[in-house]
């Protein structure tokens, strides 16, 4: 599918692609140039203080390898992350 830049660096991707990957406004991407070409690869971003609590869990769980959690599933709600509809 042929796309156009336009003003402020901006490509808009077509509806098609969009739907089949089920991007939504406010998605964050990683652009990276490889070959001559530009590949946008879906990120999540979390906060970094989530990211230190995982972290300690881990350590944690290093320490007492006792069952913190049944899931990471449950490690995120726990940690107030809402993974939607995203498999881990």
């Amino acid at each position: 599918m042929l796309v156009e830049m336009r003003a402020r660096s901006q490509i808009t991707l077509p509806n098609d692609i969009i739907k089949s990957l089920g991007i939504s406004e406010g998605d964050k991407f990683e652009a990276i140039e490889r070959d001559g070409g530009v590949f946008l690869c879906p990120v999540v971003v979390y906060p970094k203080a989530k990211l230190e609590r995982i972290a300690q869990i881990i350590k944690d769980h290093e320490k007492s390898p006792s069952a913190v959690y049944e899931s990471v599933e449950d490690m995120f709600n726990d940690l107030g992350i809402d993974l939607g509809n995203n498999n881990v």
